[in-house]
């Protein structure tokens, strides 16, 4: 939450208005003299990541001024097929999920921006210009394309695939590699026995990642200057390698190592100040009873599977291409 105001621009003398800080929706004023709203966010595919609700209140915001919003679409980096993930309740809304979305929802922005249209603002003046040659199927890295690294902490296309799950740890008091060149990547605590940690995840035999013992010190951000001890992710095969069960089978593994040391997160995060941080993340409350609980994986994913199956189905009509 490293809010920042805006500036002017020197060469052309414009302001440039933040959208993250005072104001997370354009204001009448900033929309003052603008036929056209254009949008250029590069999405990284999961619910967690704000630049999806910038968008919504963008289009919020035009509706009511009645402006023209236009959005350039970009690639989903992580394919445009695949979905993952509980749907978010909505009394658990926040700016890492406003409105109902797997966490892993296979849309491009301009997809989302028909969902948004057709649920929500009905009378927004809405264009999109589409991508050409795109294929649903495609990571990043087949498309030709330079990574922009959209946000400091998003430094690879290797961090985009594993972040719809490992976005979770913001919630708890493990790192999760923020201060170190790869975060997302790997994630561990001072408290934690690498060995032991990295054999129990072995032991679940998720899809498509091994770990191996990592041991690190982050930066800055969580335990800046301490060694943490945890594991390095590699994934082996990102088709079928499941980054949400990943996550909560780390963070089930952690927890269960040194229950005394292992803490959820309070608030205030992403602007929520009463609801847990991992229970806005999840998107609902259930979640972390179950991992507190010592349900088993299987039974979790169980939990969240029809929910998945549902936003799978109802996605195709919003789809592009």
């Amino acid at each position: 939450m490293i809010e920042w105001s805006g500036f002017k621009d020197k060469k052309t003398g414009l302001p440039v208005y933040s959208l993250y800080g005072k104001h997370r929706k354009p204001t009448k004023e900033m929309l003052k003299g603008l036929d056209v709203l254009v949008l250029d966010l590069f999405d990284v595919g999961a619910r967690y990541y704000t630049y999806i609700w910038t968008l919504m209140l963008c289009m919020e915001a035009c509706e009511e001024e009645g402006k023209t919003i236009v959005v350039l679409d970009r690639p989903n980096p992580i394919d445009g097929m695949t979905v993952e993930g509980p749907v978010l309740e909505q009394n658990y809304a926040s700016f890492v999920g406003l409105k109902p979305l797997a966490i892993r929802h296979g849309l491009t922005m301009g997809e989302i921006a028909v969902m948004f249209k057709q649920q929500y603002y009905h009378k927004c003046k809405l264009e999109i210009i589409k991508m050409k040659g795109w294929k649903r199927t495609e990571y990043y890295d087949t498309t030709g394309l330079p990574w922009a690294v959209p946000s400091p902490n998003m430094p690879t296309l290797e961090t985009a695939v594993v972040y719809p799950g490992m976005c979770l740890f913001e919630g708890v008091n493990l790192s999760e590699g923020r201060g170190t060149t790869r975060p997302f990547e790997l994630f561990g605590a001072p408290w934690l026995d690498a060995d032991k940690l990295v054999k129990v995840l072995r032991s679940y035999k998720l899809p498509g990642v091994v770990f191996r013992p990592y041991h690190f010190m982050p930066t800055f951000d969580k335990h800046k200057g301490e060694i943490c001890h945890g594991t390095f992710m590699h994934i082996t095969d990102r088709r079928i390698f499941k980054p949400f069960l990943t996550a909560v089978g780390a963070i089930k593994a952690c927890r269960e190592q040194n229950i005394s040391k292992f803490k959820w997160l309070d608030g205030p995060y992403e602007y929520e100040t009463v609801k847990l941080p991992i229970d806005i993340l999840f998107g609902n409350g259930r979640i972390r009873k179950q991992i507190e609980s010592g349900s088993a994986l299987t039974i979790i994913e169980r939990g969240y599977k029809s929910e998945q199956q549902i936003f799978e189905k109802e996605r195709k009509e919003w789809l592009l291409y």
